[in-house]
């Protein structure tokens, strides 16, 4: 019994998060609100960034009822000052960073004979570009610190074609998994892990706007998800924790899907009847 609970022990261990500081982007609502509060409950202290300050200051009062410090910081990560604005600001009130939750961007749909080159070239800043910056940022000091864990949220649009005008959105995100990628073979020997969230159709307010307008879309996205549902913010959860902890030690370089089942399923397969 003795030896069982030592386990135990050593498991919670591995995904404990305790005294450490995070940065996590988009924290206002949808993934990154719940990456953040995810954190916050396995031990970290926070730096939250968004443009919408009430969602913002709604996630650090859920944070700080969690017992943990949170820095809200008005940050748009589309502008190289404010990004390097906000990594200043950490390193004025936390002095280190141990995990990157890179998690906010731009996203906007136009047909590519149509799209404006000036538009697409502000896309792939805010995906693209932007998100680097944040990793070069997090990056130079986790190495200099001797590690630390950065989670870029990619897409299913940076690995595969989704079409219906994705394709200002799908070019920047398949920017985001190699950067992962080469990120990873860079650091990855100096201690620093790089990885990246996969997610298909997420419900947030923008996704919920898009189904009331269009009768037939959930039904669309739903016909490529085995799983029968789409996600849930919280969903991410889990899977954050483990990119951020210990518990995934050996685990770089991964381009991890989180889509119930999209990428796994064959374009003329048919998922199976839903519970």
């Amino acid at each position: 019994m003795a030896g069982r609970f030592q386990e135990v022990s050593v498991i919670q261990e591995l995904f404990s998060l305790e005294d450490r500081v995070a940065l996590v982007t988009g924290a206002a609502q949808g993934m990154g609100r719940a990456m953040a509060l995810a954190f916050a409950d396995a031990g970290t202290d926070l730096l939250i960034a968004d443009i919408n300050a009430e969602g913002l200051n709604a996630t650090a009062n859920d944070i700080a009822a969690l017992g943990r410090r949170a820095l809200p910081v008005d940050c748009d990560v589309t502008s190289i000052e404010q990004i390097r604005a906000m990594f200043a600001q950490l390193d004025q009130e936390f002095g280190r960073i141990d995990v990157l939750g890179n998690v906010a961007g731009p996203g906007v749909m136009a047909a590519p004979e149509d799209i404006d080159l000036g538009l697409m070239a502000d896309v792939v800043l805010g995906l693209t570009v932007a998100r680097f910056c944040c990793c070069q940022e997090a990056g130079r000091r986790m190495l200099a610190a001797g590690g630390g864990s950065i989670i870029n949220i990619c897409s299913i649009g940076g690995v595969s074609a989704l079409g219906r005008g994705n394709f200002p959105y799908s070019v920047g995100m398949g920017g985001v998994a190699q950067m992962t990628r080469e990120l990873s073979a860079e650091w990855s020997g100096r201690g620093l892990r790089v990885n990246a969230i996969l997610p298909a159709q997420v419900i947030n307010p923008s996704l919920a706007q898009r189904i009331k307008a269009d009768d037939q879309l959930e039904a669309q996205f739903l016909s490529g998800i085995p799983i029968g549902r789409l996600g849930q913010p919280q969903d991410i959860a889990g899977l954050a924790v483990f990119l951020a902890s210990e518990a995934s030690a050996w685990i770089t370089g991964a381009l991890i899907p989180f889509d119930g089942g999209n990428l796994a399923l064959n374009a003329g397969g048919t998922p199976g009847p839903s519970a």
